[in-house]
């Protein structure tokens, strides 16, 4: 029996604007990456107080946590595009004050946190839009295709971004910050060139109130078990195990490496995420999805143990590069089971609930390693998150006993095909 072809498909970036959308994705994430390390870098100089390096995650934490569900609702009744085009036009603005900033350094780190609320509200926004667009742009029969490459892109952003960073540092930070908004204005104005094919018709439901479309998503996936479990799992590991927010202080203090370091040293996590993405790419998970999932995070929380004892530059960039790939794993599950699972007309707000878990994840992960740090010093509170991390493993073991027994990720699917059948 002859073999099926797949040569007849076509090719995902060949769809008009598709190539316009991941350049418009790719300007705006290297944007984000740049700031993340002149910002940390920034404010810790001029404080040398790990807590402040908290503080930057929080700010912009906490307005996501209140415009999130909002967005969402937003997301799925509303010009997806045009909802894009106004968040990264707030955060090019955002760029531009910390220019100001650097030009005229104020003698705290007030007005930098005060930027930093701006560009968290205007980050609510385009999360969940992102992840809601694509269908729009791409027709179905592509959309995984078209998921898996704009990921694999993102990761050039998210591995090039820190590095640039570090070597922007020293030439200054209004260079640093001018490259950041000549890359939103990049990002702007590729989104000009991305057309609406796929349009959904909006929901403007006259039976349900704001705040039931608002918490649509959250009861979507409270129902879901699987799905709950996962993202739960994915923002308490990440809670205790992020490192992130004290790479400045182990770079300048532990390390002795400074911000070229830094950005090598953030770079390592992006690299080993992106090398198993290519992996997974090639050889996707096939089965006893639920336990490589709780093996994945277990492994991410030793790495981070190894990075926290760490006092050799070279092994410290090897821990974080497998801490990274292990993370994948978890990203590339939750992202699955998101999409078979989640019909078009909630994706936003479902999607708004998922940025909501990763926010938390990594702005008050940050938080939470600055506070600990500050508490009990650097090394101490990376060990302390490491072995939190696998105290969680452990209990979400326990305490999801029907995402220790997923299989095949196609399950879900069909369970979701069923649930509708019923409904109907």
């Amino acid at each position: 029996m002859p073999l099926p072809t797949v040569d007849a498909e076509p090719r995902v970036y060949q769809h008009p604007g598709f190539v316009p959308f991941v350049l418009a994705r790719l300007g705006a994430a290297l944007a984000m990456q740049v700031q993340a390390i002149i910002v940390a870098w920034q404010v810790y100089a001029l404080t040398r107080d790990p807590l402040s390096l908290g503080y930057v995650g929080l700010a912009q934490f906490l307005p996501m946590v209140v415009l999130l569900l909002p967005a969402g609702d937003l997301v799925d009744r509303f010009d997806r595009r045009l909802i894009l085009h106004a968040s990264w036009a707030a955060q090019a603005a955002c760029s531009a004050l910390l220019i100001i900033l650097s030009l005229n350094p104020p003698d705290h780190a007030g007005p930098f946190y005060a930027v930093l609320v701006l560009f968290g509200a205007a980050r609510a926004f385009t999360g969940p839009t992102l992840q809601s667009l694509l269908p729009q742009i791409v027709p179905q029969a592509l959309l995984g295709k078209a998921i898996a490459l704009n990921s694999s892109i993102m990761k050039i952003a998210v591995i090039g971004g820190p590095l640039l960073g570090g070597l922007l540092y020293p030439l200054g930070a209004t260079t640093a910050y001018s490259v950041v908004l000549g890359c939103f204005l990049f990002a702007l104005a590729m989104l000009f060139l991305v057309p609406i094919r796929y349009r959904q018709r909006p929901l403007h439901s006259g039976d349900t109130t704001s705040w039931q479309r608002f918490t649509a998503g959250i009861l979507y996936i409270r129902h879901k078990p699987v799905i709950l479990g996962i993202i739960s799992l994915d923002l308490f590991a990440v809670l205790f195990g992020g490192v992130v927010a004290l790479l400045p202080i182990y770079a300048d203090e532990i390390l002795h490496v400074g911000s070229e370091g830094l950005g090598a040293l953030r770079s390592a996590i992006a690299l080993g995420a992106f090398v198993m993405g290519l992996y997974l790419g090639v050889r996707a998970i096939r089965r006893h999805t639920g336990l490589v999932m709780f093996a994945a995070v277990a492994i991410f929380g030793v790495a981070n143990l190894v990075f926290a004892l760490s006092t050799s530059f070279w092994l410290s960039l090897a821990a974080l590069f497998i801490a990274g790939a292990a993370d994948m794993i978890s990203v590339y599950v939750r992202l699955t089971l998101l999409q078979l699972a989640t019909p078009d007309e909630m994706r936003g707000r479902v999607n708004a609930v998922n940025m909501l878990f990763i926010g938390a994840s990594n702005e008050l992960g940050e938080f939470e390693s600055g506070i600990t740090a500050s508490w009990f010093g650097t090394v101490p509170a990376a060990v302390i998150g490491g072995v939190g991390t696998l105290a969680v493993v452990g209990l979400w073991m326990w305490g999801f006993p029907v995402l220790r027994r997923v299989d095949r990720l196609e399950d879900v699917a069909v369970e979701e095909d069923q649930s509708n059948a019923l409904r109907k």
